[in-house]
């Protein structure tokens, strides 16, 4: 029997980090043929290059294809679509897939789902039904959706929403989210290790920081980070900062971090940390700051604190141990004394994340191979209707 061949997209550092359990379990498969195609950020050196890390972890990529049009522009993510729609559009028409597997609500995501749609690939879509209102995010994400035919969201309201959306019950399944399965499986770096891998000591306290540009704030990217900036100036604390991610602003962004980091010997700038990496710095960080669904999903499995900062998170469940907090230094040093004084609670490890569940990508994988082998899958979908009253 021939194999099936199951395509996993990446194209963020963020997004690789949470599919490697995916993607492994898909390369190991005797029954599955794993595809993965390697897109976006990956392909830029700014952004770490870290297409590298994907080799080094010895996983086999299928095609890599370049997309980004590299400006801070509305009309560069416009041209990052297109090249996405038109590139993948010839690839999915030349080779043989049987199921596209995709995270998340990324631009570059929605483009190449809809060039699947065009070739009649099935699509599983991962995080699905979260509520991230001060991001263009969220209505991707739900557009993702309806392109999909099997889902995996992360909790049971997540669950409700695809199907408030008309989505048939029996094609969706809760199973958590992957990036706490990374943090139960993956063997972490000790603090000294880290610090020697980034070249940064860690003897003090530090946070992690990461902000990424909100996309439907009329404020421009620079001057909100401007304000975070001027909250961690002067805090008795040191700082790893993150850079930000490809969104209109980011490179705004890291050129400010850049900056920042040449005047200021406590903070250490990252244009990606990886999975080990990053996990290593949230398990000994004495926070997480920023805007990041990292902050909000993952780092409460810690016990350590996050303060969330403005809209671009809002809508999202988040566990106790999530500060959220405007926009302004004020605000945002307010909430950062506000998560000092949270260690009681997290010394008892109290808090309850509510995106934790057991075996979420043996799950997705087994659930894929179910329909794909026994083929159970017709894309003549029929609207799930919700009656009301």
């Amino acid at each position: 029997m021939d194999r099936k061949v199951i395509a996993v997209l990446t194209a963020t550092r963020a997004e690789y980090g949470l599919l490697k359990p995916v993607i492994q379990r898909i390369h190991e498969d005797p029954e599955l043929e794993l595809a993965l195609l390697v897109t976006g950020t990956h392909l830029l050196a700014e952004f770490g290059n870290t297409c590298q890390e994907i080799l080094d972890d010895g996983v086999p990529i299928r095609v890599k294809i370049p997309i980004v049009d590299n400006k801070d522009s509305v009309s560069s993510v416009s041209k990052t679509m297109a090249n996405a729609l038109e590139k993948f559009g010839v690839y999915f028409e030349k080779y043989q897939i049987d199921m596209l597997i995709v995270l998340g609500d990324r631009y570059e995501t929605i483009a190449v789902c809809l060039a699947a749609m065009n070739a009649r690939i099935p699509i599983a879509h991962i995080h699905g039904g979260e509520i991230t209102e001060g991001a263009i995010d969220d209505v991707i994400r739900h557009a993702i959706t309806k392109l999909s035919y099997l889902h995996f969201p992360a909790t049971k309201e997540y669950a409700e929403r695809i199907i408030q959306l008309g989505e048939a019950p029996e094609r969706v399944f809760m199973v958590g989210a992957l990036g706490v399965e990374n943090i139960k499986s993956v063997s972490l770096l000790s603090r000294d290790e880290l610090g020697t891998a980034i070249g940064f000591s860690l003897e003090e306290p530090y946070a992690v920081v990461t902000f990424h540009p909100t996309t439907l704030d009329g404020e421009d990217a620079g001057s909100q980070f401007q304000e975070l900036l001027n909250a961690l100036d002067g805090f008795a604390m040191r700082y790893i900062i993150t850079k930000a991610n490809a969104d209109r602003g980011g490179h705004m962004i890291n050129e400010m971090v850049d900056q920042f980091a040449l005047t200021h010997d406590n903070v250490c700038a990252v244009a990606s940390l990886g999975m080990l990496r990053y996990l290593s710095a949230v398990k000994y960080a004495a926070m997480v700051i920023g805007n990041s669904s990292s902050g909000i999903i993952e780092v409460p499995s810690f016990q350590v604190p996050t303060v969330d900062i403005g809209d671009r998170q809002r809508g999202r469940i988040a566990a106790s141990s999530v500060i959220h907090c405007g926009i302004t230094g004020q605000e945002i040093r307010k909430a950062m004394e506000d998560a000092l004084g949270m260690k009681s609670l997290l010394a008892e490890k109290a808090v309850v994340n509510p995106y934790e569940a057991d075996g979420t990508s043996e799950k997705i994988i087994s659930i894929c191979k179910e329909f794909v082998i026994n083929n159970r899958i017709d894309l003549k979908k029929k609207f799930y209707d919700l009656h009301i009253g």
